[in-house]
């Protein structure tokens, strides 16, 4: 079978499996009588990622911590470049203050500890279970805060998050099995997906830290990018951006934490000279942006949609 057709069956494998995990997940959660808002904060927020997850860690599994890696980075590059841009090209989206102080902020946490792991040189096991630590402790904060002031726009957007999973009302017996089946659909998707990378970088003289930057986090980073275009369809541009931000979060601390405890990687040079920057200023970017009138326009759109060409572009060229 030839490489590309691996990715393609890869990502294809994701795709769809991504989207009945986190159908079936949210249908068994609502089913169970969880609140829109925690249901919003953990299983959409964070189960978009389980392709990333599922991905870096059977890259890592098979000694290829540059897919591994870059996979988290070229994500958190697309979530915002990619994906946000896409969002607020088809309507401006709107940024709800209080939420993204605190998410927002914990996002450039994330990202500056990703900063510090990568100039580390390697993402030890007891690296990713401080990572995970924080992102458990980031988890039960906002569960605690939001509870306690009982209906924010912060909850708000959790709960619009929840609400722009379609169809995501099934019986619990049902829900698990759609559930279960989209997470053996991912994992052989990943399986798939990572041995035709690592073909094509083998093949196309490229190293595998650029094709976890591109091709691998592109195709992970797609059920992000339905839930982007169908929250903006709705008018609900805040639930897309919320998306963005628990992603990205999840990438760094959930997606990097889990893969180090189970396979501590050693960080591929080349992601101090550019990818880690690029990440960094993506995320300055975005705080700029959404600060400015706490909209993200459309011309802001186009600047995020140019500025992923051009990284795309150099990755390519260089």
């Amino acid at each position: 079978m030839s490489a590309a057709l691996l990715v393609t069956i890869g990502l294809v494998g994701l795709m769809v499996g991504g989207e009945l995990l986190v159908r079936g997940a949210v249908s068994a959660a609502k089913a169970f009588g969880i609140s829109p808002m925690v249901i919003g904060l953990t299983l959409v927020g964070f189960g978009t990622s389980t392709p990333e997850l599922v991905t870096s860690l059977q890259a890592a599994l098979s000694g290829s911590s540059g897919i591994a890696i870059g996979n988290v980075v070229g994500s958190n590059i697309g979530n915002v470049l990619l994906i946000l841009g896409i969002a607020a090209v088809i309507a401006p989206v709107a940024v709800d203050p209080k939420a993204f102080r605190r998410d927002g902020s914990v996002m450039m946490l994330a990202t500056l500890l990703c900063l510090g792991a990568v100039f580390w040189g390697d993402i030890s096991r007891w690296m990713g279970t401080a990572f995970v630590v924080l992102l458990a402790a980031y988890l039960g904060f906002t569960l605690w805060s939001e509870k306690r002031s009982n209906g924010t726009p912060a909850a708000a957007v959790y709960e619009g998050e929840a609400e722009a999973v379609p169809e995501a009302e099934y019986a619990f017996g049902k829900s698990i099995c759609i559930a279960v089946a989209g997470l053996v659909v991912t994992i052989l998707g990943a399986r798939f997906l990572v041995s035709g990378s690592v073909a094509i970088a083998q093949t196309a003289g490229l190293s595998e830290t650029i094709i976890g930057l591109t091709i691998v986090a592109i195709g992970t980073s797609m059920p992000e990018l339905v839930t982007a275009v169908i929250a903006v369809r709705k008018g609900q541009g805040d639930v897309a951006l919320g998306n963005v931000l628990g992603s990205n979060i999840f990438n760094i601390l959930g997606i990097l934490g889990v893969t180090a405890i189970v396979k501590p990687m050693e960080v591929p040079t080349q992601l101090i000279k550019l990818d880690i920057w690029v990440m960094c200023a993506t995320g300055l970017l975005l705080l700029l942006f959404a600060r400015t009138g706490w909209t993200v326009s459309r011309r802001e759109g186009g600047v995020f949609l140019l500025a992923y060409l051009t990284y795309i572009g150099v990755l390519l060229l260089a």
